[in-house]
């Protein structure tokens, strides 16, 4: 389920992740296991590799050649095409694929796990129990969940680049692109009749306009219990080998409430993939940052990667720990550490990669020469050759506000009582003014109602006053424990011990305080000496400037590198890949072993490693089995190959993507990655970088013989619905 990464897995856990872009400058995270690479004395002698920047190719510039030296084997304009059409954008956050004639869309489980409550009828319990449709008539209307097929590609890159060019200063430069963008997107979506947008590639160096096709007539089919999907929890994920049935189905509907009939779709393998075969991945990966400067990346470690990381994993701790303490509530805690795992892991993982010497050397060198390329060349030189020092100037800048930038941004995974601490200070500026200049929930009328919301009625005070030992450490992290901002909140004390601190001096812990707070007036609210209070008071004001100068700097940095995007552009052209951007690629691997733990990990597992698992484990949360999976039908074969691992290059929002093989044909579906494949995020390791997948012979075990879905493997099987005389139900969207 990791190959989502932030971008979605599951969806509500990347905006919390999202807002931990924090900033850090110690070095508490260093005592954890690093991902081995080569050791060298002289670091300088790295050089960067022909893959680097990796494997994510656009359908406009597909590496032809490369792919007939590689594989002996070169996709006709037919093949692409179809292949193309055969993939889909699943909603804002995965991929997906046409998988019959008749509409059928395969994507990963964990893309429709957290919308499930979509779909469920009263009485249900679909994540215990799984949903299957056993007739057309039974397929269930998703509500807000649309596909996009990519149906048209446009070059637009000399129109936007000149808009672009044409103007004087950095914020004309952008002016003039964003309307030129608008103009265009507008122009072609009103001549296509499809959804037009254009996007950026190369940093700037390049732009694709892209058209596509909406089909929002989204319907269940079948989906595995939440314990089968995301099989293992937090601590399979991102590892191998693994035993996941991370996949589900889904159709498209046309505007006649019938199944969309297409000629473009994924021929299902019956045999899976094979040793030595190439094997070519097409989705929609999020984003990557391969080819930011080594200034950028610097600064992203010393403070995005390195902060996020430690709030996460010290996160996820305090989560275990109520997992203990409250073990009622284990569905709920575990959801939360499987969600936010997730992001640790990714975190952590890349920060430890960017303090690698190596890694940073092969990155060095990639910069050196392609400095070089530029400065070797008078008309570059001129144009481009200054870039790096600007660029590495405003890193320079932004490092001297980020720790207290961040130290005192109150985000979403912080404890609420900040938001009842936030409400009171803006309650007790408005009560400073005439009833004529307040806000309207403030006026006379409505502030007994707007009073009475400051403190919700379903405040979870458990995970909340669990969560002031993260806020604690997170500033002292940042800003050290003698900074008065910190000793104020924290008076020194860490652990169970800030929280029994700021307890005794809060006087917003409860409800019933609350009020009698309110009561006293405004200035005793303001004067109240609470601890969340004055974090509130001492700050808010400071952090608006710093983050206007932040904006400021980032927008120059901006326009600074997409002038480097048009450098990269004149100098490699489309003999690397853009960086990701949730836009169609398509990539090319192998199957193949890497070493892990002292050992060998296996191509692909078997269904017998699962239930090796589930004994082992003794049956315990997250390698506990349902009773169907525990007793399959007679015929169900535990030899066939479940999961399996290639070289292939993905990354956030690929979740769901096909694996094909030269044939066009299904033979898996790409959910994870292995630990080492974090760093794809930065750099393409092919050595180390193995993609996680669900082999096709698998799928359809598990249809058969697990869930005794075999309308669905029938028609994954013909490539269309075999008894189309079923009737076809249109229900009414459930709310």
């Amino acid at each position: 389920m990791s190959v989502i990464r932030i971008f979605s897995k599951s969806f509500y856990s990347y905006i919390f992740i999202i807002l931990l872009f924090f900033g850090c400058s110690s070095n508490q995270l260093l005592h954890k296991d690093t991902i081995k690479y080569p050791v060298y004395t002289n670091y300088d002698t790295v050089k960067a590799k022909r893959f680097d920047t990796g494997k994510m190719w656009t359908f406009e510039h597909a590496p032809l050649d490369y792919f007939e030296e590689t594989y002996n084997f070169v996709p006709s304009e037919d093949w692409l095409t179809d292949v193309r059409l055969s993939s889909l954008k699943f909603a804002r956050w995965c991929t997906a694929s046409f998988v019959s004639e008749d509409g059928l869309i395969m994507t990963n489980h964990h893309c429709v796990d957290f919308i499930i409550r979509r779909f469920e009828e009263e009485g249900e319990d679909l994540k215990k129990t799984g949903f299957y449709a056993p007739t057309l008539a039974d397929e269930r209307k998703i509500k807000d969940i649309y596909v996009d097929q990519l149906a048209f590609i446009e070059d637009v890159t000399d129109e936007v680049v000149s808009a672009f060019n044409s103007g004087r200063t950095d914020a004309e430069k952008e002016s003039n692109k964003a309307k030129k963008i608008e103009e265009l997107e507008k122009s072609y979506s009103d001549e296509t009749g499809l959804r037009c947008a254009i996007t950026e590639l190369y940093n700037g160096g390049k732009y694709s306009l892209y058209g596509y096709k909406r089909y929002n007539d989204i319907r269940a089919v079948y989906v595995n219990e939440t314990d089968m999907g995301l099989w293992g929890g937090d601590p399979d994920n991102f590892t191998y080998p693994r035993y996941n049935a991370d996949f589900a189905f889904v159709r498209a509907y046309d505007e006649n409430g019938k199944p969309v009939k297409t000629n473009n779709f994924y021929k299902f393998s019956l045999s899976g993939p094979q040793a030595g075969e190439p094997l070519f991945v097409v989705g929609n990966p999020g984003s990557t940052s391969r080819l930011q400067t080594v200034a950028q990346l610097e600064y992203a470690r010393d403070f995005q990667y390195r902060a996020a990381a430690f709030s996460l994993e010290k996160y996820i701790d305090l989560f275990y720990e109520l997992l203990e303490e409250h073990p009622e509530r284990a569905d709920e805690f575990n959801e939360t550490i499987v969600s936010a795992g997730n992001g640790a892991k990714v975190y952590g993982n890349t920060f430890r990669a960017l303090v690698d010497p190596y890694i940073i050397a092969r990155k060095k060198d990639f910069e050196r020469k392609f400095r070089e390329a530029v400065n070797a060349d008078p008309k570059l030189k001129s144009e481009y050759g200054e870039l790096w020092n600007n660029i590495e100037m405003t890193c320079t800048e932004l490092r001297n506000i980020a720790p207290e930038r961040y130290a005192y941004r109150i985000s979403r995974s912080t404890t609420k009582y900040f938001d009842v601490a936030k409400s009171l200070i803006e309650l007790s500026r408005q009560l400073q003014l005439p009833d004529e200049q307040r806000k309207p929930d403030f006026k006379k009328e409505m502030l007994d109602s707007t009073i009475a919301n400051i403190y919700p009625a379903d405040f979870d005070h458990v995970v909340n006053t669990k969560l002031i030992e993260l806020h604690a450490a997170y500033i002292t992290e940042l800003l050290g424990v003698n900074n008065p901002v910190v000793y104020n909140f924290t008076n020194g004390f860490t652990g169970d011990e800030v929280v029994e601190y700021v307890k005794s001096k809060s006087r917003i812990m409860n409800a019933e305080d609350t009020m009698e707070l309110i009561k006293k007036g405004s200035e005793a609210i303001l004067a109240s000496g609470d601890p969340f209070i004055n974090f509130l008071l001492s700050t808010q004001d400071k952090l608006a400037e710093l983050d206007k100068q932040a904006n400021e700097i980032a927008a120059t940095q901006d326009v600074m590198e997409e002038i480097m995007g048009q450098a990269l552009y004149a100098v490699y052209g489309t003999s690397i890949p853009p960086d990701a951007s949730f836009t169609l690629r398509i990539n090319d691997g192998v199957m193949k072993e890497f070493e892990y733990n002292g050992t060998i990990a296996p191509t692909f597992t078997t269904f017998y490693g699962m239930y090796d698992r589930f004994k082992s484990f003794k049956e315990k949360y997250p390698w506990n089995l349902p009773e169907r999976w525990q007793n399959p039908k007679e015929g169900f074969d535990m030899s066939t190959p479940f999961n399996f691992v290639s070289t292939n290059d993905i990354t956030g929002g690929s979740s769901g993507s096909a694996v094909i093989n030269s044939n066009a044909e299904l033979v898996g579906i790409a959910f994870d990655g292995n630990i080492e494949s974090i760093t794809g995020n930065i750099i393409y390791l092919p050595e180390i970088n193995r993609m996680v997948s669900v082999a096709s012979p698998a799928i359809l075990q598990i249809l058969r013989y697990v869930a005794g879905a075999d309308r669905i493997a029938d028609e994954l099987k013909a490539g269309k619905i075999v008894n189309m005389s079923e009737t076809v139900n249109t229900p009414d969207i459930k709310e």
